[in-house]
């Protein structure tokens, strides 16, 4: 499931007429509302036999909700800071580390004993490689956790992603677990060279990857999104190329071989010792993970944002980004201003400014959208996430 399905299954639209399409295409239904309400809430039920869509009146309270998005600012803990708790307001956790841990099961049963007692949703995953975790929890417990983790000299200047969750948990319950793989990728990547910096991209900072992309356009350079297509979809940074990628697990840019593959494949005609690949995806654990693939097919220049997108949100604002941002939990997407609400600042590339969703269009009509914000087919044989 690549969203989740209690956001989708009870997500606001605002509309007078829709029209729903999924991979199978015996089902195919559609309905209509004759007197539109301010906003309406989508439930469906699917069974063995035949779906069902109930609507009901749904008036969420917007002030409210961005006037808390304003008061808590979720932004980058810098490693060298000490956590501060403003309130009990929910908020999202993501976080990484590749380091070698010498019993993985034993981390594993200490961060359950640390954890027990807190409110704590999410995906934490531990192997002989590190860390991967994503987590959602009132910030007092939420930043505890990243303060206990701190303590760990392994761990002691992590780089910590933090940004709101105004409707409380993201994630349904807590998954604590040893899993083989930090991130799924074909064939897994406990083979890859994680913990040699030297394979890796090399990282860089948020300011430095805003004056590289101004230079793209003067220099021998490939803005590489190493995301999935419908995340690109909804936002992404001027210059990069929409993915031909549904799932990372079989993203494979550097090494298409088929004439169709090599026409969407960024890197397929490229130069691997002169040309600078500046690769960019959510959080940075993808690029770092399928930095180390490219650098074993030889490709010398390799860059990447540090932190992801959402580390350059907080500190460059939507400059040279466009839409939203997507996140892999219940919000599915989350404006520029979720990181940096006290950011005014309007890209000069984009004139439309906050009202940057004019690039993006229904899967179904090709219609501009009302709102950068994924559904989710309720069927669950298709899954399919569309706008």
């Amino acid at each position: 499931m690549r969203g989740s399905s209690a956001a989708c299954c009870a997500a606001p639209i605002s509309v007078s007429s829709a029209k729903i399409a999924c991979r199978n295409e015996s089902l195919l239904f559609q309905f209509k509302i004759l007197c539109p309400f301010a906003s309406l809430t989508t439930t469906s039920i699917f069974t063995t036999t035949r779906p069902f869509l109930s609507l009901s009146r749904s008036q969420p309270d917007k002030a409210k909700q961005k006037q808390k998005l304003w008061e808590f600012n979720c932004a980058t803990i810098p490693s060298s800071s000490t956590v501060a708790n403003p309130s009990n307001d929910f908020i999202v956790v993501n976080f990484y580390r590749f380091v070698f841990i010498n019993d993985p099961h034993e981390e594993v049963a200490k961060h359950l004993s640390f954890l027990k007692g807190l409110d704590i949703h999410g995906r934490i995953y531990v192997n002989e490689q590190g860390i991967n975790a994503q987590y959602s929890g009132p910030s007092k417990d939420a930043l505890a956790y990243v303060e206990w983790l701190r303590e760990d000299f392994r761990f002691s200047d992590i780089l910590v992603q933090i940004s709101p969750a105004l409707n409380g948990h993201a994630f349904p319950k807590l998954k604590l677990r040893y899993k083989p793989s930090l991130v799924q990728l074909e064939g897994g990547i406990s083979h890859l060279p994680l913990l040699d910096p030297t394979m890796r991209a090399t990282p860089l900072a948020p300011s430095e990857w805003r004056k590289r992309l101004k230079e793209v356009h003067d220099s021998n350079c490939v803005v590489l999104d190493v995301r999935n297509g419908y995340e690109w979809d909804i936002g992404h940074f001027h210059g990069a190329q929409r993915p031909d990628v549904d799932c990372f697990r079989s993203t494979s840019f550097g090494e298409s071989d088929s004439e169709e593959a090599i026409a969407s494949d960024p890197l397929a005609n490229v130069d691997k010792e002169k040309t600078n690949i500046l690769m960019y995806c959510t959080g940075g654990i993808r690029c770092d993970v399928y930095s180390t693939i490219l650098r074993q097919r030889g490709f010398q220049n390799l860059y990447t944002l540090k932190g992801g997108v959402s580390h350059y949100l907080q500190n460059e604002g939507p400059v040279e980004w466009v839409g939203n941002l997507f996140v892999f939990d219940d919000r599915l997407s989350l404006p520029p201003s979720a990181y940096n609400p006290e950011d005014t600042t309007v890209p000069s590339s984009n004139p439309q400014g906050c009202k940057n969703n004019l690039f993006a269009n229904c899967y179904i009509c090709g219609s501009q959208v009302s709102e950068l914000r994924h559904r989710n087919c309720a069927n669950i044989d298709c899954n399919l996430l569309f706008l």
